[in-house]
């Protein structure tokens, strides 16, 4: 490690030079013993490069991965076969073979200036010697050892010819550096200086563990790799599933080479997924910071027990200053700079928002929103939101309802500046989310407003599917929830559990085991609630079926309450201002809609809907008379009788 930190020198050594000496060494031995390939292999030896390719890259590798003498000698006996047809010919033929072959294990330890039979020389080709533990030499086949082959990996050969492109299968998963200078930055700093070789930073939702961690590397002056395994496609579904558990370790055994090769610390974000292989870190060549947003856990598989550093909360001025770079300078709105983004994630917003407008210059508040959907969207499947955002200016309520969402808004945006002042939520393990009760009748505007407040803060919406949650078999329906927290909490979406008193409903006595479970389920959702760091959204139309418990966790219970005249005049002239043509012939009196039809927000949106429809499949401008008719079809499937008044006629009467 301290090496790592010095001035980088040159082994004035020929790595080549020696190689070739100690094969012409083995040909003299074997043309003492009557070998009657002596002269091709010389000719061959004769025939190699000239120059050394590997002056330079072979000593500096060797004192990034901590290789001694034998074990780079060992490196450049792999690598020959790689450099040059002639030398290719040479190890096989050395080899005991006819043509061009990879050397075999015993060949190597000859030219390496091992013995074969001894167990120190044996032992650096070990699994868990410098060179295979680091990926820098493999060995192929079944035979017994010192017959199979060493091979030295396409991407190890590269970089020492000079190639600085990382393998294919990782450059997904890099991420550029955006350091952030914040408290605990010296911390990480100091460990690395200290020699502590895996670092674990608990990046909590809203924090910049990321950044810390490369401003650590910044004030250090060295390099870094940064990648984000959240990025490998399946592996978020289920980490511990085989086929993800081997995904994961391929491309962390190819960052870790990568970071080796290059001489860089490795910051691995999204590091929660490697839970189950993380003894794969136990000796890396070179400090890894491992970025997770769940504190180590001392049960995971045995590694020597890493510092743990938690990062900090980014607060709204911090953000500002990392915004305006990508704004020109410009002093970020207040909405953008409360959006809970880190900062790998804005300069990832900058550019998605560029490319969708097609501009080279910086991107507006309506492109940055829409570019941080995406972002989130990208990351699961189960979103499935409309393209068209909706805005606070979307909400047709009363004063009052109107006002207490935009207060839920103004605690999500200030969140983790007011946290950061210190544990106001809190301590016992509670969490720091925000949870609201939206409670009304049906149409009142419940679900809008939930999706007003997601796309508003640039996030997504997590509809829960209740229906799929609750499962007969005890113990899978809290499995089910667990689940959707989780993920919530991992792609930073409002969980929107609608319905929700048939989940969240009142606990009951035990009078048998149906009761009892129920019970734990309701238990359970109290809990995690408790503990979740997001932000949940609960919809009802019975708030009173609610558990009484729930009250000590909700931050907001908003009633939507049925529209008034006032209100049902605004949702109409809403509604039907988005139609494209108005008959004016027939124009629409909305003032008599309001005044007689006792309608939600919803019916309303149904009923303009549906004269849209009529009037278009007829060719004609929507009028008043379609709207009268829609309005009759709305009441009669709601099983209400139309009011008889200004805009429906009485009924004839009998005779």
């Amino acid at each position: 490690m301290t090496q790592f930190l010095s001035t980088r020198h040159h082994n004035k050594d020929s790595p080549l030079g020696m190689l070739l000496e100690a094969a012409s060494r083995a040909i003299d031995r074997r043309a003492q013993a009557g070998w009657d390939k002596a002269d091709l292999a010389r000719a061959a030896l004769a025939a190699a490069p000239n120059t050394d390719p590997l002056v330079d890259s072979v000593p500096t590798l060797a004192r990034f991965a901590g290789l001694d003498a034998s074990e780079i000698r060992l490196l450049v006996v792999g690598l020959a076969a790689e450099l040059d047809q002639n030398l290719h010919l040479l190890t096989g033929l050395l080899s005991g073979d006819e043509k061009p072959q990879r050397p075999t294990v015993a060949v190597a330890l000859e030219l390496a200036d091992l013995a074969p039979t001894a167990a120190d020389a044996r032992s650096l080709l070990a699994e868990l010697g410098t060179l295979r533990r680091h990926g820098l030499l493999r060995l192929t086949g079944d035979a017994p050892l010192i017959a199979r082959r060493i091979m030295v990996p396409d991407r190890v050969t590269a970089h020492l010819l000079g190639d600085d492109l990382p393998a294919a299968a990782i450059l997904p998963l890099l991420d550029e550096p955006a350091p952030l200078d914040m408290p605990g930055t010296s911390v990480i700093a100091d460990a690395i200086r200290s020699n502590h070789m895996l670092i674990w930073v608990h990046n909590p939702p809203g924090a910049a563990g990321t950044a810390m961690a490369s401003a650590a590397c910044r004030s250090l002056d060295v390099p870094c790799l940064q990648a984000d395994l959240r990025r490998l496609p399946g592996t978020s579904e289920n980490p511990a599933d085989p086929g993800s558990s081997n995904l994961l370790l391929a491309a962390l055994d190819a960052l870790l080479l990568e970071a080796t090769l290059t001489g860089s610390v490795l910051i691995l974000s999204g590091a929660e997924l490697i839970a189950p292989i993380t003894d794969r870190l136990a000796h890396p060549a070179l400090p890894v910071i491992a970025v997770g947003t769940a504190p180590w856990d001392p049960t995971w598989p045995p590694v020597e027990l890493p510092l743990s550093v938690t990062a900090p909360r980014v607060g709204i001025a911090a953000r500002s200053a990392l915004w305006r770079p990508v704004l020109g300078g410009q002093e970020p709105d207040p909405q953008i700079a409360a959006l809970r983004l880190s900062p790998e994630d804005i300069n990832r917003v900058t550019q998605l928002a560029q490319a969708d407008t097609q501009q080279t210059g910086p991107p507006d508040i309506v492109a940055i929103r829409h570019a941080t959907r995406r972002l989130g969207r990208n990351r699961s499947s189960k979103f499935a939101s409309s393209s068209d955002p909706a805005t606070m200016d979307d909400l047709v309520l009363p004063a009052h309802t109107r006002s207490e969402v935009s207060r839920l808004l103004d605690w999500a945006r200030y969140r983790d500046e007011v946290l950061a002042q210190g544990p106001l939520q809190g301590k016992g393990g509670k969490g720091t989310g925000i949870c609201a009760l939206f409670a009304g009748n049906p149409g009142t505007g419940k679900s809008l407003a939930a999706h007003v407040v997601a796309d508003t803060l640039g996030m997504d919406l997590y509809t829960v599917d209740i229906s799929s949650m609750v499962d007969k078999y005890v113990g899978e329906t809290e499995k089910n929830l667990e689940r959707v927290f989780t993920e919530a909490e991992s792609l930073n979406a409002v969980l929107f559990f609608d319905e929700a008193d048939s989940l969240f409903g009142s606990r009951s006595e035990v009078r048998d085991a149906h009761d009892r479970y129920a019970n734990q389920e309701v238990a359970y959702l109290l809990q995690r609630m408790e503990q979740f760091d997001g932000i949940t959204i609960l919809a009802t139309n019975l708030r009173g079926n609610l558990d009484p418990a729930f009250s000590r966790r909700l931050h907001f219970v908003i009633h939507f309450p049925d529209p008034d005249e006032m209100t049902k005049r605004h949702l109409w002239d809403y509604h039907l201002g988005h139609l494209g043509r108005i008959d004016s012939a027939d124009p629409i009196d909305i003032d008599a809609l309001a005044r007689t039809l006792d309608l939600s927000g919803g019916d309303i949106r149904n009923i303009v809907l549906s004269a849209a429809y009529e009037a278009t499949a007829t060719q004609a401008a929507v009028g008043m008379r379609h709207v009268v008719a829609a309005a009759g079809r709305e009441y009669a499937k709601l099983g209400r009788r139309a009011p008889v008044g200004s805009i429906f006629p009485a009924p004839p009467t009998a005779r």
